[in-house]
């Protein structure tokens, strides 16, 4: 009794001494005093409060941050102020530490975000290029610079914490977060990682400039089988040691704060469960003394109810649990596993420490506030000066023909084309703005088109998407690649280029134009059907806001200087691809890159870039680097096909191109063949008269293998036989007659075939169909008209196939039908037409009132709305948004009866789920959703 009596009587005279005497608030006192005098101050509610992270968004009000005396707030991606300017960030943050200081003890909060390449959730903000960028820089003191920036504007804005760098090692080119990581190495990793926390973090982190780094993702994310995000890390702990752990090693040694643990699976252990890799690996043996917080709602993957995740996650390690809408739930329970016993006190003391520990080393208990003089140089012109270097020391020249490079910008006409030519959003990919990123002037910044319009100083500079309107150019640049993505949706077993960017590049090299490609995309991109039409080849990754780095390079005011740290596979079949891999032949390797635009002399030997069969099957070309001697014969090649030798009746230089070689095959080749073409070196030379070398078994692209598209209605139309698709992959089918079926199609994939109809009519169309667990729903289409709208059933597997029908209005000759997913998730074996009706070759009247689904369906900017009318009245069409209000009446007034179709923009309105209704005098109504997403 006497003891209990003692330790209530401290408590009591603890929390009746005056703040002002206490040691924790002395800024002289030594760090440790402090953190011991604090906590031996805190109750368990204070402790664990200290243990958890809430997001903003998720509060139900920053009163909270009072009730759980919460440690930490973070911004999740997109979840941003309603004013998102540098100075509506620190207004909300100092709201949030005002709450924190009002607490008892008046511990301040750390405030996180995700500022993974620059402070990338606010507008305004300077954007850097990707880690996969500023890994191909080589440059650890750019990089370094690059933190110290990012540090500073995420300073200006009232945040403290960043999680960042991604110390990932990314094996597996299909995995959604490849470009996160610097390179596939631990050497790359190492050299950038290091460099990273030492820009963030700064000579001390008491410095107002400085933010703490954080360290992720502990540990194997980039290695898991088949780059599934989140998936299962297969390897001994020799290998995970050797490929995923030395990032760490160094980012400790040098000093990082804080380290994140990974939602992968280590041989199917869950990280953030795994004692053995939190606190023996990570605390014990490389004796980091930050503190570790979990990913985003990380535990709630651990196998058990939510009171074992917590239980094993804490025990395992976690110090600090981002809980973003569990804040609540977490609170509660732990302090229920304390008093049962279930986790001890040291546990918890020790969490605490930690974190209390990193609070007085930033200086937070004198230093709460933004300090505002920062907040006004967020997305300055100095920082973005050194952004454009980011970007240009990224850029990698991977392929170039003499007499393309350096673009001419005081005379001559450039084309510029290509559907990320000019698209801020895309050229900055996912986490910007918003988690998943977004097309279109999501923030201030430069696109490529515009810093090519800026550099110019006599040439003229047209600009055509598609590349249709050449405008009869001396040179095109196209640039072309991925849309936006972050984390799990980037995960991606097709990595071929979209049909849309392979057909621009085709389209502006065939009418003669040198043609450079500039590939924007978060990881290297299989280019066998394009690199052929590529003068010169540029791999950009996700540049950022300063798209005048890549004009730098371009027009030759700088040098390239870049060089990969991924591996380029040739296909999909070699990947995973890796240095120092056996058997390892890819396209291009690791730490490769061209450091010259200048031509190369007759010293160098003129490499081949590329060969393709062209679609007669005959007519075999060779892409060199250099003008070839029109002179030439076809002794010394070889051709093989499917490893028989092939008779070549001759060779010729390329009229139009004269870096291209012909060889005319004596026999044509099929669709299907695989070519290879060999060169025992002799009297072939280039113009400049220097020889060509040794060529082994060089693969050829097959252009045969897309095939005649042309299929024959009435008739079966097999689903692999498309002219064109947008995502989906081929598989092997045990459906009835054996052969592929395409697959993995999800929402806004597609295919196209082209339909030879034989007389105009109407056509029942069976499609034979699977689907394992999602209902789909598909479109079919001729000239952006939907004809027909279906709702595939759930067959119970992707191999348990049913038949589905539906009737189209076709009109003979060719048309091109395309199958559009607005809802994936399904299995496409064939479609079979069988003629109905003749049907008059003129525009039927309408019977009926129709208002059809628009397309495209999800859309960004505008969208295409269809209906029919059966009799003349008064017509309105208006668009809505989800909460009902009017955004657009589009159609008010009288109509005659026939079809009709009017463009919907969305340009100024935000994404989300939109409604259009048309209404009639004659009583007709109806109502659809559209989705629009940016």
């Amino acid at each position: 009794m006497g003891k209990v009596l003692f330790k209530l009587s401290f408590i009591f005279i603890m929390l009746m001494t005056p703040l002002s005497a206490q040691t924790y608030l002395d800024s002289t006192a030594t760090v440790e005093d402090r953190v011991q005098d604090l906590l031996s101050r805190m109750t368990l509610d204070e402790k664990i409060g200290q243990m958890t992270q809430a997001d903003r968004g998720q509060l139900n009000s920053m009163e909270e941050v009072k009730t759980y005396y919460l440690g930490s707030v973070l911004s999740g991606g997109g979840s941003a102020p309603a004013t998102n300017t540098p100075a509506g960030w620190a207004n909300m943050v100092d709201a949030f530490q005002t709450k924190a200081l009002e607490t008892r003890l008046k511990i301040p909060l750390l405030y996180g975000i995700d500022a993974v390449h620059g402070h990338n959730n606010v507008k305004g903000a300077v954007i850097f290029p990707h880690n996969i960028g500023l890994g191909c820089t080589w440059n650890p003191d750019l990089v370094k610079e690059a933190a110290r920036i990012t540090a500073l504007e995420v300073a200006g804005t009232g945040i403290d914490w960043t999680f960042a760098p991604c110390i990932a090692v990314p094996r597996d080119e299909r995995w959604g977060r490849t470009y996160e990581g610097f390179g596939e190495t631990p050497e790359i990793t190492s050299l950038m990682s290091s460099a990273a926390v030492m820009g963030f973090q700064g000579d001390s982190v008491a410095d107002p400039t400085s933010i703490i780094a954080c360290a992720k993702h502990f540990i194997g994310d980039g290695g898991t089988t088949d780059g599934d995000d989140q998936g299962n890390t297969e390897v001994d702990e020799a290998t995970l040691r050797a490929i995923h752990l030395p990032g760490y090693q160094v980012a400790i040694d040098a000093g990082v704060k804080t380290i994140m643990a990974s939602y992968n699976s280590w041989n199917g252990e869950k990280v953030h469960g795994s004692a053995y890799l939190l606190t023996d690996l990570l605390k014990t043996e490389l004796g980091f003394n930050g503190f570790i917080v979990s990913d985003w709602n990380g535990i709630d993957q651990l196998p058990g109810d939510y009171r074992s995740d917590v239980k094993q996650s804490i025990t395992a390690g976690i110090d600090m649990v981002m809980a973003p809408d569990t804040y609540a739930s977490f609170f509660s329970t732990l302090k229920q596993l304390v008093n049962d016993g279930e986790i001890q006190i040291s546990r918890i003391d020790d969490a605490v420490s930690r974190i209390l520990r990193i609070k007085f080393e930033m200086g937070l208990f004198e230093r709460p506030f933004t300090q505002r003089s920062l907040t006004g140089e967020v997305g300055s012109p100095a920082h973005r000066a050194v952004a454009r270097q980011a970007v240009r020391e990224s850029l990698v020249l991977m392929q170039k023909d003499n007499g393309i490079l350096p673009l001419d910008k005081s005379s001559g006409k450039i084309l510029v084309a290509g559907s990320k030519a000019d698209n801020l959003g895309y050229q900055c990919g996912g986490w910007t703005i918003s988690w998943q990123g977004s097309g279109g002037d999501i923030t201030e910044g430069t696109t490529i088109l515009a810093g090519i319009q800026n550099a110019v100083t006599g040439a003229e500079v047209h600009f055509s998407a598609d590349g249709s309107d050449t405008a009869e150019a001396d040179v095109a640049v196209v640039v072309i690649g991925e849309t936006p993505y972050a984390e799990g949706s980037g995960d991606d077993n097709d990595l071929h280029l979209r049909q849309d960017d392979v057909e621009t590049v085709r389209r502006i090299k065939e009418t003669g134009i040198p043609t450079v490609v500039v590939l924007i995309s978060g990881r290297p991109m299989i280019l066998d059907n394009v690199i052929h039409y590529a003068d010169a080849l540029f791999a950009a990754w996700l540049p950022g806001t300063e798209g005048t780095g890549i004009a730098d390079i371009l027009f030759g005011d700088y040098q390239p200087t870049g060089r990969l740290t991924h591996t380029w596979p040739r296909d999909m079949e070699q990947i995973p691809i890796n240095w120092g891999d056996e058997n390892y032949y890819p396209l291009f390797p690791y730490n490769h890159g061209i450091h010259s635009l200048a031509d190369d002399g007759p010293e160098i030997a003129p490499v081949l870039h590329s060969a393709l069969l062209q679609k007669d099957g005959k007519s075999l070309e060779l892409a060199f680097s250099k003008t070839m001697n029109t002179a030439v014969s076809y002794e010394g090649f070889d051709v093989g096909v499917n490893s028989s030798p092939r008779e070549i009746n001759s060779a010729v230089v390329k009229e139009s191109d004269q870096s291209v070689l012909t060889l005319e095959l004596a026999e044509s080749a099929n669709a299907g063949d695989n070519l290879t073409v060999s060169y025992n070196p002799g009297n072939i030379a280039a113009a400049d008269g220097s020889l060509l070398g040794f060529i082994l078994n060089r693969d050829v692209y097959n252009l045969r293998n897309e095939g005649s598209s042309e299929q024959a209605v009435p008739g079966r139309v097999e689903a692999e036989n498309y002219s064109s698709m947008q995502g989906v992959q081929l598989e092997s089918t045990s459906d009835t007659g054996g052969g592929n079926n395409v697959g993995w199609i999800d929402q806004t994939d597609w295919m196209e075939y082209d339909l030879i109809v034989a007389d105009s009519g109407i056509y029942h169309v069976d499609l034979r169909v699977a689907a394992a667990s999602q209902a789909a729903r598909i479109g079919l289409i001729i000239g952006g008209e939907v004809l027909t709208i279906l709702d595939l059933p759930v067959t119970g597997g992707w191999q348990i196939w049913e038949t589905v029908s539906t009737e189209i209005e076709l009109k003979a000759g060719l048309q091109k039908l395309k199958v559009f997913a607005f809802i994936g998730g399904y299995n496409l074996n064939w479609l079979e037409f069988s003629h109905l009706t003749a049907v008059a070759e003129d525009v039927h009247t309408p019977d009926q009132f129709i208002l059809y689904q628009n397309y495209p369906n999800p859309f960004n900017p505008a969208t295409m709305i269809r209906y029919e009318l059966k009799a003349e009245g008064n017509v309105k069409l208006t668009v809505y948004d989800a909460t009902g209000r009017l955004i657009e009446t589009l159609i008010d007034g009288v109509q005659s009866v026939g079809k009709y179709e009017v463009e919907f923009s969305a340009k100024n309105l935000t994404s989300g789920v939109y409604f259009y209704s048309l209404l009639t005098s004659s009583g007709f109504a109806k109502c659809r959703k559209m989705t629009l997403l940016k």
